[in-house]
């Protein structure tokens, strides 16, 4: 969403303020949006999606519920940007895979 966007369909906890922003999600709106997504997650793992995103037929035939309910307790952005982060996430842990099998070394830093 940018700045100036006029879609106020996002997400039903958000929120507006009175300058005509929005309110940020409490403590529990964001634990009940975490567990959303590890539940989300956990099925997607079961059915061996890594990408949501580029496999959002599989998943949402497969994970549905687990879905339905990410979507519906976290905001639309956030959604994405944990769909995202999961890719990311997943090819930087193939990559540490990959060059540990190679025998890649830490590399030493000065304490500056």
């Amino acid at each position: 969403m940018g700045w100036f966007s006029s879609d106020k369909t996002e997400s039903p906890q958000m929120e507006p303020s009175k300058d005509g922003g929005y309110i940020a999600p409490d403590r529990t709106a964001r634990a009940q949006c975490w567990d959303g997504r590890d539940n989300f997650f956990k099925c997607l793992d079961k059915h061996g999606i890594i990408d949501s995103v580029k496999e959002d037929e599989k998943a949402k035939k497969l994970c549905a519920p687990e879905l339905k309910e990410f979507e519906k307790v976290c905001q639309g952005s956030w959604v994405t940007y944990f769909k995202k982060r999961r890719v990311m996430e997943y090819q930087r842990d193939q990559t540490i895979k990959k060059l540990n099998a190679e025998g890649a070394q830490p590399m030493q830093t000065t304490g500056r």
